[in-house]
């Protein structure tokens, strides 16, 4: 066992961060203040959406969007077997059907050719994820809703500083709505924490009540006459998703150095790809010409003649002290899915995939010693 651990992923705080989250700590409010609204407003302008609204975390986001897109009881959302388990949770909280459909077996994402296949009278929405930062192809993905008057998630919990072409993710040009995630893997870092990013008003304002037990103060949406300035009405069942003014502060100083972020994990990319051009071992990660990926990871596919070595492989990986981690188990594979009805081999290219792919360490963060003794370990060379 190697004395160094160099792990897939990581936060990068240094003392600005620290600055900004003691001096909330040294303020009034230390949740429901001001910095809530204040990252809401920079990461929107720097996504170039109209709205945003800050979660606790990327899984009540999602969970939120669903819900303030009419997602209900019965109904279902068209998704991908290749994400973290919350993608299609947050359907099933509202009573819906996750309709896996299978992958691009180079990206990893969505295979956007067989969405119209999957859709039936029941279908609501289509649930994109940019896997590992690379974008799914949005502009035939819209055209594909459009065409049956579905809406539209991305959940982008990989992808924020990624681009579709020229356009960053988070614009909602291409979609109802975006889900970022903020957990200290991800692009920037709040802790735990997510957000909704949306052009659409009333998407707007259910997202605002949902995330606070569907508490209303706006006297002009009120059922019943107000007893008095202290008024407040809760309509419907809702839930406490919101994030504290410390978290936000933390969001707030992590954005001012996002594109910094994106630029080292792509250097970092970038040396990869050039160091493992042509092993006899594994593929690298692809970039499309309509995509800018933001690399949150680096997911290399090993060769048929390896594929079946893969345990071997990771365990000696990290053994060596290369946190490694797979994405994904599909997740339709999970025992939870399966007493649902969902069988394994579902999703051929999902399957395949999960039986390739290992994610090397990828994140701004690393030295370029790291970098070298990720590169140099006998079996990555």
């Amino acid at each position: 066992m190697s004395s160094r651990f160099i792990p897939y992923g990581k936060q990068f705080i240094n003392n600005e961060d620290i600055k900004e989250v003691v001096n909330v700590l040294k303020s009034d409010f230390i949740t429901q203040g001001e910095k809530i609204s204040q990252f809401e407003k920079k990461l929107a302008e720097y996504c170039g959406a109209q709205y945003a609204v800050v979660f606790n975390s990327g899984t009540s986001a999602l969970h939120g969007a669903y819900f303030s897109l009419g997602l209900s009881e019965n109904d279902e959302f068209i998704t991908t077997p290749i994400t973290f388990v919350a993608t299609s949770n947050a359907g099933l909280y509202l009573g819906a059907k996750p309709v896996f459909l299978d992958i691009e077996s180079d990206t990893g994402n969505i295979d956007v050719k067989e969405i119209e296949e999957k859709i039936t009278e029941k279908t609501k929405l289509i649930s994109v994820v940019h896997y590992s930062g690379h974008p799914v192809d949005m502009e035939k993905v819209k055209q594909i809703a459009n065409k049956h008057g579905l809406k539209i998630v991305e959940d982008a919990c990989h992808a924020l500083g990624a681009k579709y072409k020229g356009e960053k993710i988070g614009s909602c040009k291409y979609s109802n709505a975006t889900v970022f995630s903020f957990h200290p893997v991800k692009h920037i870092t709040t802790g735990e924490g997510g957000a909704v990013l949306t052009n659409d008003k009333e998407i707007y304002e259910k997202l605002l009540m949902f995330r606070n037990h569907r508490i209303t103060k706006n006297s002009n949406k009120f059922l019943n006459k107000p007893d008095g300035d202290w008024y407040y009405e809760m309509q419907f069942l809702g839930y406490n998703y919101r994030m504290t003014d410390i978290q936000a502060s933390l969001g707030i100083s992590q954005l001012k150095k996002l594109d910094s972020f994106v630029k080292r994990r792509r250097e970092i990319a970038k040396i990869y790809n050039e160091a493992f051009k042509d092993n006899p071992y594994f593929d690298t990660p692809v970039e499309k010409d309509y995509a800018f990926h933001s690399y949150h990871l680096y997911p290399i596919r090993l060769k048929d003649e390896y594929k079946e070595k893969k345990k071997e492989i990771f365990e000696y990986l990290r053994k060596g002290g290369i946190g490694v981690q797979v994405h994904y188990i599909p997740v339709y594979r999970q025992p939870f899915y399966q007493k649902l009805g969902y069988k394994k081999g579902l999703c051929p290219n999902a399957e395949d995939f999960y039986e390739r792919e290992i994610s090397l360490p990828i994140y701004p963060a690393m030295s370029d010693e790291d970098i070298d003794f990720v590169i140099n370990l006998q079996f990555l060379n």
